[in-house]
């Protein structure tokens, strides 16, 4: 879609850079003309992209944009829920608190029904063994079931937690699929920096679940306008090493 129009879909009124118009006129033209225009991801990912961007910078006025851009785009409200919710284990509750309230002031100003309809899929007494499936279906379970193994006494609660808490009650949920939980964990990841370990096995583990390199590369371009060209360029480089470019 041609630049414009697309700014004018995305905005019901624009409040940012009023009073700094030069700025607004080249990140309109940098954002709408060339990072929008780049690559295949269809426009409802492309604002859940944004919208992890801002709840882990913790950019709210931002995120408001981009939340009323994603419904503008029809993107399902669930969807907006459950992308920031994903964010909870990497970035922090105190970000995604604040960004809810941002998101659930949106949606009442829509006039979207709180709260939405629950997605979760685990029991207390399910929720280590469904994690620990899920992240091995990323990650491998021979891979995963050696982390258990081989943590010292004193950090196996840290390798429970991450079955049961960051997968067992997040990527077990309904309203995004697992790729686009980890397409979106790259997201986060990129976004914080200084995460090159994690970033690198979570690109990976993209791969693994049918992400591609390219998926992976057009992802970056989309969150560099929020993050910066020193975290884009680590990103891809971390991408390229992975996928042996």
């Amino acid at each position: 879609m041609e630049g414009n129009k697309l700014y004018d879909l995305l905005h019901d009124q624009d409040e940012q850079l009023t009073n700094d118009p030069e700025l607004k006129e080249i990140m309109k033209n940098y954002l709408y003309n060339d990072v929008y225009q780049h690559g295949s991801l269809d426009l409802k990912l492309r604002q859940l992209i944004l919208i992890v961007v801002d709840t882990t910078n913790h950019t709210l006025n931002t995120l408001k944009e981009h939340v009323i851009g994603a419904i503008n785009a029809d993107v399902d409200p669930v969807s907006i829920k459950e992308a920031v919710y994903q964010c909870t284990p990497y970035v922090g509750l105190g970000k995604v608190e604040d960004a809810l309230d941002v998101i659930n002031q949106v949606f009442v100003s829509k006039n979207i029904a709180l709260p939405l309809e629950k997605q979760g899929t685990v029991t207390l007494d399910t929720r280590f063994k469904k994690g620990f499936d899920v992240q091995s279906e990323a990650f491998g379970r021979k891979n995963i079931q050696a982390n258990h193994d081989n943590a010292p006494a004193e950090l196996k609660h840290i390798q429970d937690y991450l079955s049961a808490y960051c997968f067992g009650d997040f990527y077990t949920r309904n309203g995004l699929t697992l790729a686009t939980r980890e397409l979106l964990t790259v997201v986060m990841l990129a976004s914080l920096g200084g995460c090159e370990n994690q970033l690198r096995a979570h690109v990976q583990a993209n791969l693994t679940v049918g992400n591609t390199r390219d998926m992976l590369l057009e992802t970056i371009t989309q969150c560099q306008p929020y993050i910066g060209f020193p975290r884009t360029l680590n990103a891809i480089a971390i991408i390229n090493e992975i996928t042996n470019k």
